[in-house]
């Protein structure tokens, strides 16, 4: 099931995932990492062995909507898990109404057990069947994806080009502040 904007729900997940009613009375969110190359200056940069990329990893975590609610660029070295604890820590009061993040599939194990310990909401992981191969599209999986790829339109977040991880950080609330004021706009 997707909840869109007005609170109604349309059913499109394969029948295997586990699928529960979203009240309009929930705060939700979306969260994930993703890799990104960076150029040779100096700065917080690692190799990340499973995905093969010499660079940093970036942290979001989006609303049902996919407008951004916090980033945390890490190095490429820093397990999803790991880069997970610091933006939940980072999250600080921000985020209060937030009951529900859905995570995929890499942040399952201790990193459910911690987040039951330390914050107010559950973690869901959104983990496809065991018999499929190959791509498939998962629910609530897309939105995440989708804010990812409205970051990467902005050419200067193509690649990482910046010096600090902060740096970059600032760089990715600018390209989703421009984002949002344009849609306000139009």
């Amino acid at each position: 099931m997707m909840e869109r904007g007005n609170g109604s729900t349309t059913r499109f997940a394969p029948e295997c995932v586990n699928r529960r009613v979203v009240t309009s009375t929930q705060r939700l969110g979306h969260w994930t990492g993703r890799r990104v190359k960076t150029t040779q200056i100096p700065g917080g940069r690692g190799y990340d062995a499973g995905k093969k990329v010499n660079g940093r990893k970036r942290h979001i975590l989006v609303d049902t909507l996919g407008l951004l609610l916090a980033v945390v660029v890490t190095s490429a070295a820093v397990s999803d898990p790991a880069g997970a604890r610091l933006l939940l820590r980072r999250l600080g009061g921000a985020c209060k109404k937030v009951r529900r993040i859905w995570v995929d599939g890499t942040y399952r194990g201790h990193l459910l057990e911690w987040v039951a310990l330390h914050c107010r909401f559950v973690l869901q992981p959104v983990v496809r069947c065991d018999g499929q191969k190959g791509f498939v599209v998962l629910p609530r999986r897309w939105v995440v994806e989708r804010t990812f790829a409205w970051l990467t339109q902005c050419r200067r977040l193509g690649k990482d080009n910046e010096r600090l991880p902060v740096s970059s950080e600032a760089m990715i609330y600018i390209a989703m502040t421009r984002l949002m004021v344009r849609r306000l706009a139009a």
